[in-house]
């Protein structure tokens, strides 16, 4: 009935209607991130895929004169810089995240994944901690502080590399369409979903914030935000996001949010990785 999730997503935003569960898996995910670039193509004509990775500041020239003036001081280097010696700094046991990952901190491409054996999607926030835990350790907050700093250490080792999401079977599949799902349903007492502010009206004004678009949203993290003084991860943008729309947020790295991190990222395959970054 339905040939496209994300045309059929598009075509009933303004009616506040959107179908979830049955549709979610009308179309693949490569025909999904077909329809999806095709529209930012033709809503934002001239832009390339890879400005794409900055934001807001892909689409309006004010505020990436701002922001490159910014980029010259990066308020996230301290943060690079402490992110490198927790990488270093060996546990209690005497082992590093050198025995978990291998000794290259470039680790942005393996990242999110479908874990085949614990059949779920693991991002790099949620390996770190698992590996943490594998040798004693407690696991870190997932929203700031030394998550975020070590996050900072391996996006920055990171950039250049090319985003490629991989659905390698059914159960991946399954995974990547909960995810779309999420990002396509309307929730809260605004009634809004991720779509509507980031596809319907991506481009337009908020009181004084441009609304970015969809497309690179997960190639920049962690951001440091002017509104929060500090550097977080995306999935505590995810959870302000919710809050804004007034609806409960998930817990940051819940299966949800894991769920629509694989799809988000799968949606920005193509565009390089360019985090940490500096944001509004």
């Amino acid at each position: 009935m339905v040939k496209s999730l994300i045309t059929l997503g598009l075509a009933l935003l303004s009616l506040g209607v959107f179908a979830a569960s049955k549709q979610a898996s009308d179309t693949t995910p490569l025909e999904d991130l077909t329809t999806y670039r095709s529209y930012f193509e033709q809503r934002f004509p001239g832009v390339s895929l890879q400005q794409y990775a900055n934001g807001v500041y892909a689409i309006d020239a004010v505020s990436r004169e701002n922001w490159e003036a910014i980029e010259e001081f990066p308020p996230y280097e301290p943060m690079v810089e402490a992110g490198e010696e927790l990488w270093q700094t060996p546990f209690a046991n005497g082992k590093t995240y050198v025995d978990c990952f291998g000794d290259d901190p470039a680790q942005r491409k393996h990242y999110p994944h479908w874990d085949a054996v614990s059949q779920q999607v693991v991002t790099l926030p949620f390996a770190i901690n698992q590996c943490r835990t594998r040798h004693g350790e407690k696991p870190l907050k997932y929203k700031k502080g030394k998550m975020a700093d070590l996050l900072a250490y391996l996006s920055y080792a990171s950039r250049g590399q090319v985003i490629d999401v991989k659905i390698p079977d059914a159960a991946a599949l399954a995974a990547y369409n909960a995810g779309k799902s999420f990002y396509f349903a309307r929730r809260g007492q605004l009634n809004f979903s991720c779509a509507s502010c980031h596809m319907q009206s991506a481009g337009q004004r908020v009181r004084t914030d441009i609304l970015s678009p969809a497309l690179g949203h997960a190639s920049g993290w962690p951001v440091y935000r002017s509104k929060w003084g500090e550097l977080g991860t995306l999935h505590r943008r995810f959870g302000g996001c919710m809050k804004q729309m007034r609806a409960k947020p998930h817990k940051a790295q819940s299966p949800e949010f894991r769920n629509l991190e694989y799809f988000l990222t799968h949606m920005s395959n193509g565009i390089q990785y360019n985090g940490p970054a500096a944001r509004k």
